[in-house]
């Protein structure tokens, strides 16, 4: 377990990503792999109003319910882009944090974070809007997703200045293949002041799982055009190549098991975020936890890929 930046929470190596329950994981398959994830220890759980219509939380709201479990989960959700609770204004994440509440059965959100920033309100109402969330016991700590470095220190400061609640926590667009978003002026930034990263799209939507391969059905078929046209290059094979060796070194292990157990160990990275629609496919992401990668592997790895 690793805390998360500033805070006391204390989390499982791999974040539970729910955006695809209620949407290509029905609620009987949701079960399942919220089921296997925290028998196998796991106990972070992310997932915003947006996500499926809200589904997603209350799907995670059902099983919390029946499986009696809810003090042994770190709860994450967002606030800011849903389409009827858009934006950052002070009644706006008052009025979305008592609908993610109701729809997850709970009396309080773990971690509740700015899903993207909101540039047309004030970051001072923002702040203020979820340090009363705080005081009042309805969310324990706060996060921000989508931050620019600029915009991210400008809300730290003001947490500092005016003594809000700060950001504990950023969700960012990295992994293997996408590196250049956030290795630079944002990363220096958590590292600075204790912000915990935890990435999003984690897997490169599916490519670093090793499912799309040159030439095979996958990688050619229509629903992956978006995959393609971003990592079906010689960038994208030649780091597909480079994981396929360290895999092998390490007894066959998963190509994601690899992809995440290198993002993992990155600084200021607590648990990158992955989702499963089976529980065949959790049991290749968990396998990342326990998976420790030389400093040699880390450095190919980094090498084949590049910034991005």
């Amino acid at each position: 377990m690793t805390a998360v930046g500033r805070s006391d929470l204390d989390v499982f190596g791999l974040c539970l990503g729910g955006n695809v329950l209620g949407w290509t994981a029905d609620e009987a398959a949701s079960f399942d792999v919220l089921d296997a994830y925290t028998r196998d220890g796991g106990n972070f759980i992310d997932t915003a109003d947006l996500y499926a219509g809200g589904e997603s939380e209350a799907i995670i709201g059902r099983w919390m319910a029946a499986r009696g479990n809810r003090d042994r989960v770190v709860l994450a959700t967002k606030v800011g882009m849903r389409q009827d609770r858009h934006g950052l204004s002070a009644d706006n994440i008052a009025a979305a944090a008592r609908d993610s509440l109701r729809r997850l059965q709970t009396d309080r959100i773990d971690l509740y974070y700015a899903h993207r920033d909101d540039p047309d309100v004030d970051q001072d109402e923002t702040l203020r809007a979820f340090d009363e969330l705080v005081r009042g016991g309805l969310v324990r700590w706060i996060g921000a997703s989508n931050f620019t470095a600029e915009r991210l220190a400008s809300a730290l400061e003001i947490s500092r200045r005016e003594g809000l609640a700060g950001y504990v926590a950023l969700q960012p667009y990295y992994n293997l293949l996408e590196r250049g978003r956030y290795e630079g002026d944002l990363r220096a930034l958590c590292e600075r002041e204790g912000v915990a990263c935890v990435p999003y799209y984690a897997v490169a939507r599916g490519f670093l799982t090793g499912k799309y391969r040159p030439g095979g059905p996958e990688i050619d078929s229509p629903r992956a055009a978006g995959v393609r046209d971003a990592y079906a290059n010689d960038r994208g094979w030649a780091v597909l190549t480079e994981l396929d060796r360290v895999a092998q070194a390490h007894g066959d292990a998963p190509i994601a098991a690899v992809s995440l157990a290198w993002l993992r160990q990155q600084p200021t990275v607590v648990a990158p975020i992955a989702s499963a629609t089976s529980v065949a496919q959790l049991a290749e992401l968990d396998r990342s936890v326990g998976l420790e990668l030389t400093p040699e592997e880390l450095s190919r790895l980094g090498a084949a890929a590049g910034l991005g």
